[in-house]
């Protein structure tokens, strides 16, 4: 039996339709090689069910049955049998037994939005971004915070200090981000991911102050009246000025009215808005709490639980002793004070307010298309109450925007939040970021660790990308999940590629950019570019910024000073991505993984491309099996991209299919795509429409 034929998996070839509703007719239809089985079966839950052969074309039989989705998620595998030996088909491909976490899952009624499948995303630290507003910038000596005042850095250029960054301001909002509109548009990007926008003291705002409206340091400051803190001053009730920006309702409904205008014009351009929503702590400055007490001589605000012990917010935290006013004893997040844990089992108003902040945003007039969950399976104080909240939060949302995503920040296994009720996905480090990076770099996620042994080990890459995705994700939430190179927790992977562990407080900003190689930041782009999911840029990564982990990752987009041969790149590689739907809702299928060297394929029953990478410091030459991903025999495939140590190549270049097998010739640190189409001009819908295998 040819085991490398044999091929299902959860995409529209080999199950239709593709996010069933209970009670709907669904095919599910499996692959082996022209007249090599004897039979195949389906084991659906507990029912063992024989395949009927539907179709054979270009070398394959494709097996079919009908069954029906009920209102419960359903597992299923498949036995085949040829003439003289049999095997088991999970996630894994052919086994010998089989694991219950990588059996198929069907979700009745669970569908991710079709916008975000392959959705090219943009991540924006706002404050670090551009500075479209002087009048809105954060001033020095406007607030304290932790171990100083705020300060507002001069000099755009300058990397984040090693301490204190978190109150150290460059000025970048919303404005910035419009008189960026045109770049972001022409870079090709389908979504604006950003970080916090609520109002915050930090210059990260992953310490919300008040969920209800943006922050007028990012949007817009029309009355400005009120002083400086003293120098040596850490009471916050005397800092006049920031007290007045924030909680002024002339600046936080026209910083709303910015917002809304962001929106609008991203939306112009088919770009879609996702939110970062901090649900697990908010903040000291937190009107609920008002440690800070800038709300408890403000008008139009309840007093804060740390204010006053009937403060109508008490229960949204939890307090240990008796000691009003001015109770110091509330519970912190990890134990940081300036991280005040929300108790929601301890108060139903919290929750239910939280879940109206889920829905206010993605509603008119706001529009949001989705929110990126921080923290998400901390929530509560019980995985229980968790998974009922986001259930909860999940219904809210969908009602409001049926469209919206929701999309959690989790490490680990994911599987019970993506079950169909709760989340849609997650930020994939396990099953992408951090075993491309392994593999490319050999370094972990934040730099700091280096381990020669993953370098390049490309049975540990296979099976951290293939064996995490079957264990964490089902189809439709795989391609949505969030595939990032970098972001606002680690560092930059331009800078993983020196192969220096450490921080910026062990080697300070300058060695995070120096021996780096783009070369190599150019081969894990073309990965994520062609990898199942949406693929997520961090603001600058395609202009050369570099980076250790937090807080050295979060300088200042360098406008005027980028690496344009990388900005380009993205372009023509993003280009590439939106070329083909294999990229977007294709399969995936390792075709090669020695030392250094991996190929795999994305493919349809239309059309299929060959992704190849050569991490060797040499050139290789390889024999690439590709009769696997259905391109026929004589077949010709159009080179698209190819990168190397100079940089990159667009130029067409043919090579013809012989034996099922293209040969090809890798240089040094280089990645190469190639494309073959059937020349069918049918469309999808079309395709199937004309291959319907019978109920």
């Amino acid at each position: 039996m040819n085991y490398k034929a044999l091929f299902h998996d959860m995409t529209l070839d080999y199950l239709r339709p593709l996010e069933p509703e209970a009670g709907n007719k669904v095919n599910i239809i499996f692959r082996t090689k022209e007249d090599d089985a004897l039979k195949v079966t389906l084991v659906y839950g507990d029912k063992h069910m024989q395949m009927t052969k539907a179709e054979t074309d270009n070398g394959f039989d494709y097996y079919s049955i009908c069954v029906d989705a009920t209102e419960e998620t359903v597992y299923y595998h498949f036995e085949i049998e040829s003439d003289t030996e049999s095997c088991l088909f999970d996630k894994r491909g052919a086994v010998t037994d089989i694991l219950d976490k990588m059996r198929f899952c069907l979700i009745p009624g669970f569908a991710t939005p079709d916008w975000a499948k392959g959705a090219v995303m943009y991540q924006i630290f706002v404050d670090r971004f551009c500075n479209g507003d002087k009048t809105n910038d954060v001033l020095t000596d406007e607030y304290s915070y932790l171990d100083g005042h705020s300060e507002f850095v001069e000099d755009w250029d300058r990397p984040p200090a090693v301490t204190g960054d978190y109150r150290q301001f460059y000025g970048g909002d919303l404005q910035g981000v419009l008189d960026k509109m045109d770049y972001l548009e022409d870079l090709g990007i389908d979504v604006i991911y950003f970080n916090p926008l609520f109002v915050s003291p930090s210059s990260h705002k992953y310490d919300t102050q008040d969920y209800d409206h943006i922050d007028p340091h990012f949007g817009k400051i029309i009355t400005d009246n009120g002083e400086l803190l003293a120098q040596g001053s850490d009471d916050n009730s005397k800092a006049t000025r920031y007290i007045n920006r924030v909680t002024s309702k002339e600046n936080l409904t026209a910083s709303d009215e910015l917002f809304i205008k962001v929106v609008q014009e991203a939306h112009k351009r088919g770009i879609r808005v996702i939110l970062d929503g901090v649900f697990n702590h908010c903040g000291s400055f937190n009107k609920w709490l008002d440690k800070e007490r800038i709300y408890e001589n403000a008008d139009g605000y309840e007093k804060g639980a740390y204010v006053d012990k009937n403060s109508s917010y008490h229960n949204y935290f939890a307090f240990s002793e008796d000691k009003w006013p001015y109770n110091n004893s509330y519970d912190g997040w990890w134990g940081y004070d300036t991280l005040p844990k929300l108790n929601y089992e301890g108060s139903r108003e919290l929750t239910d307010y939280i879940i109206e902040i889920g829905r206010k945003w993605v509603s008119a007039p706001f529009y949001v298309d989705g929110w990126r969950l921080d923290v998400a399976a901390d929530l509560g104080h019980s995985a229980e109450f968790n998974h009922g909240f986001w259930k909860r939060f999940r219904k809210a949302v969908k009602e409001a925007n049926p469209e919206a995503i929701i999309l959690a920040e989790n490490y680990g296994d994911s599987k019970a939040w993506l079950s169909g009720g709760e989340w849609d996905t997650v930020m994939n480090y396990d099953a992408f970021m951090e075993p491309i990076t392994w593999f490319l770099t050999g370094m972990d996620k934040h730099s700091d660790e280096f381990r020669p042994e993953l370098w390049g080990n490309a049975d540990y890459f296979w099976n951290e990308m293939l064996y995490r995705s079957g264990e964490n994700f089902n189809t439709p939430s795989l391609y949505v999940a969030m595939n990032e190179l970098s972001n606002h927790d680690h560092s930059r992977f331009l800078t993983r590629t020196n192969h220096t562990a450490g921080r910026i407080s062990d080697h300070g900003s300058e060695m995070a950019s120096q021996n780096i190689n783009k070369a190599v930041m150019r081969e894990a782009v073309v990965m994520q570019m062609t990898w199942m999911g949406a693929p997520t840029i961090y603001y600058g990564d395609e202009a050369g910024v570099c980076g250790f982990t937090d807080p050295d990752n979060r300088r200042t987009y360098p406008w005027g000073n980028e690496d344009q041969q990388m900005i380009d790149f993205h372009k023509a590689i993003i280009g590439i991505h939106k070329l083909g739907n294999e990229f977007k809702t294709g399969s995936v299928k390792r075709l090669l993984g020695e030392k250094n060297v991996i190929a795999y394929g994305r493919f349809n029953r239309l059309a299929a491309s060959v992704i190849a990478l050569n991490n060797n410091t040499y050139s290789v030459t390889k024999e690439i099996e590709v009769w696997q991903l259905g391109i026929p025999e004589g077949a010709i495939l159009n080179r698209l991209i190819e990168t190397g140590i100079k940089g990159y190549d667009t130029n067409s270049y043919e090579i013809r299919v012989k034996d099922g097998k293209i040969t090809i010739t890798l240089p040094a640190l280089s990645s190469v795509v190639f494309r073959y189409d059937s020349e069918n001009e049918l469309s999808r819908e079309d395709f199937w429409a004309n291959n319907t295998f019978e109920f």
